[in-house]
Formats: C-alpha cells, sequence, structure tokens
C-alpha cells in the first residue's frame, strides 16, 4: 500500500494560487493535494514556503560540465544534478551549434538519459542565420539539407520530447512542418527574418521563440520583425533571459505587458557549465569563454550564455522588477510547461508529479524535490 506524505508549509503556490498554513500531500510521487495544516496527517514541517518545481527549457551547462564537450547519459545527469541544487527539477539539457558527429552523440546521450530530473534534448543549432550567430561558430552553422532533416525527424521521433532552435532562413516551411509532424517542438531564433517570414514558420507548425530579444531581428514600428511576430503572435510562446544582462529591465517590463496569448512568456536560464562552481573559464568549440562578475563573454565581449540558474531568474524578476513571487515563479514553471505541453509538471495540483522547492525569502532554492523525492540542497 503506498504511504501519503505530508510537508506542512507556511505557505504553498500551486501554479496559479497561494495556501497558507497548507500542508501539500504526496502519495506515490504524485500530488494528492493541498489541504489546510489542521486536516492533514502528521509529516515533514518546511520553514520556507513550496513552489512548484521550475521547467527549465534552455540547459547548456552545470557542475563544472558543457554539454557539447560531455555529450553522454553521465553529462546529462551532472547536469541535472547541478540545477536541481537551484530548484530545476525538469531541464531541457541544450546543445549549441557543434558538429555532426557531436550532434548524433548528444542524440544518443539523451535517448540513453534516465535521471528524473532530465526533459529532453534541446538543438540550439547549426541551422541559424549568420549574421545572428551570437557566440555560435560560425563555421559549423549551415543551412538545413535532407540528410539533417532525417536526422531530427527520427530523434524527435524517438526521443519524445525534443526542442529545435532554427532561423527561418536556413530552413523551409516544408522542413519545419516536417519537424513538427515527428513530435519535435520548433523553436525561432538566431534569425534576422521578417515578421512574414516569422509568422510563415509559426504557420508551418513553429510555436516557439528563443530567448526574446537576443540574437534576432528587432521590433521597429514599420518592421516589427521576429520581436514583434513574437509579442503579437499568439500561437509563439517566447523565452526570457532575466539575469541583468541579456535584456534591459525596461525591455523585460514591455515584454511582459505586450505579449499576446494564448502563448505567453517563460524564463530560461540559458546557463552554461559555470552554475554551481567557481570555475572562471570555460572552452567552447576552441573559443575561451570568460566570467566576470555574473557575466559570461567570449574573448570579444560578446555575451556567451549565463551565468545563473533559474532561481536567479525568479529572483531577478521580484526583487528587481517587482514583480509578484506567484508570478514570477509561474513564468519559471507553469509557463514553461504549458509551452511544451505538459499537463502533470509546473504546478501542484492533484495528479501534478511531486516536483518542488523550498524557497528562502532572499528566493534561493533551500531544498528540491523531484517525484517526491529529495534530491538536491543548494551549496
Amino acid at each position: 500500500m503506498a504511504q501519503m506524505t505530508a510537508y506542512h508549509a507556511p505557505r504553498i503556490f500551486d501554479g496559479a494560487e497561494w495556501h497558507n498554513g497548507a500542508a501539500l500531500l504526496v502519495e506515490d510521487g504524485r500530488v494528492t493535494g493541498i489541504v489546510p495544516r489542521a486536516e492533514a496527517p502528521e509529516g515533514e514541517v518546511l520553514e520556507h514556503p513550496l513552489v512548484p518545481g521550475f521547467v527549465d527549457l534552455q540547459v547548456n551547462g552545470g557542475g563544472g560540465v558543457l554539454f557539447n564537450n560531455t555529450p553522454s547519459a553521465e553529462g546529462i545527469a551532472a547536469i541535472c544534478d547541478a540545477h536541481a541544487r537551484f530548484g530545476t527539477t525538469s531541464t531541457m539539457v541544450t546543445l549549441i551549434t557543434d558538429t555532426g558527429e557531436v550532434t548524433g552523440r548528444a542524440i544518443a546521450a539523451a535517448r540513453a538519459a534516465r535521471h528524473p530530473g532530465f526533459l529532453g534534448l534541446h538543438l540550439e543549432g547549426p541551422h541559424l542565420a549568420l549574421s545572428r550567430k551570437g557566440t555560435h561558430d560560425p563555421a559549423l552553422i549551415r543551412p538545413m539539407d535532407p540528410e539533417d532533416l532525417q536526422m531530427l525527424t527520427e530523434a524527435a521521433q524517438r526521443l519524445g520530447r525534443m526542442i529545435c532552435t532554427v532561423a527561418p532562413e536556413t530552413v523551409t516551411p516544408a522542413q519545419i512542418a516536417a519537424l513538427t509532424k515527428a513530435g519535435a517542438v520548433v523553436s525561432l531564433g538566431h534569425s534576422d527574418c521578417d515578421m512574414g517570414a516569422a509568422r510563415a514558420a509559426a504557420d508551418a507548425g513553429a510555436t516557439m521563440v528563443t530567448h526574446l530579444f537576443n540574437a534576432m531581428s528587432q521590433l521597429g514600428h514599420r518592421s516589427p520583425n521576429l520581436v514583434g511576430a513574437a509579442l503579437d503572435d499568439g500561437r509563439l510562446w517566447a523565452g526570457l533571459i532575466a539575469d541583468g544582462f541579456h535584456v534591459d529591465p525596461a525591455a523585460l517590463r514591455i515584454a511582459l505587458r505586450a505579449k499576446t496569448g494564448p502563448a505567453g512568456l517563460f524564463l530560461v536560464s540559458d546557463a552554461m557549465s559555470t552554475v554551481g562552481t567557481n570555475t572562471t573559464e570555460v572552452v567552447l568549440n576552441g573559443r575561451r569563454i570568460l566570467r566576470s562578475d555574473g557575466r559570461l563573454t567570449l574573448e570579444d565581449g560578446t555575451l556567451a550564455g549565463a551565468d545563473i540558474a533559474l532561481v536567479d531568474a525568479v529572483r531577478y524578476l521580484h526583487l528587481t522588477l517587482g514583480v509578484a513571487l506567484g508570478e514570477a515563479v509561474a513564468l519559471a514553471s507553469a509557463a514553461p510547461a504549458a509551452a511544451m505541453g505538459l499537463t502533470e509538471r509546473g504546478h501542484l495540483r492533484p495528479g501534478a508529479r511531486a516536483d518542488f522547492t523550498c524557497l528562502t525569502p532572499g528566493i534561493e532554492a533551500a531544498e528540491t524535490w523531484i517525484a517526491g523525492r529529495r534530491v538536491g540542497v543548494a551549496a
């Protein structure tokens, strides 16, 4: 017979509403309910509020491991472990543009991975626009050919959850349609496309935009471009890097007010391997990435991923931008889960996988549970 565990907390956020003086009931790794503490059985008494575990759809590395450099099931586990210590319970491990051989190894690693926090594989490139390459190696960027499409559709069918970030300039609507039919989530990014091309990609099945504002054509009053499409088209979800470097606070506030639904915005970390370490330098495709004061750059100053976990983005939105804590948490949990079509993650309503974390008053993840099992305590 399954045993129910009650987690008593001063407050519990279920993904939409706060419950004060409540207990979260968990059985067989699933949430069975939230009840007043007086009505709950004895259980574990927690000092801090409980919130749903974070869902991060763009994680390049963590704990000293960069997926491009360690494209293995062990590398995936190390990255997921690192982010679990900071409250992330579902991680899309991301491969930045690399060779075909490394991409193949990454797909094989994703098929072999068994970590409970591993959500799926995010392939960011190589089918991007050179004009918006960002930190991606220009020598490896190229249009999608039939062999690429076959490899990606087969991977999507086998993996179950996969995001492909592509630029409309380097893929055709037919290729986007084939990817979505195979089960991939197609995200638009690293692109100089105009709004017409972005909408054509959405017509073909694209449902997401990768790190809004960064590495893409910007909003103009006569040429809304990809930023305008992301904000105006209710079919497109869009990720945001809220670290104080990638997007100005005013632009973040404008985006949060402006986004047309039903698809919305969600937070991503775009984390590199530095998260959870004291490392000051990373190597990607033979190029040095330097860490200084919370900022990661190539030697020429180009931003090269982010030095945050998703809880840091939640803290930034709440403490710096004044976003209500529940809204900030939802942008890191319920919203990305919805963007991926997940019904059992990103919230703590009955039937959800019991993924949750304790948040301190300073918005730090004190403890984390995945499927009802305590998995991480932040260092």
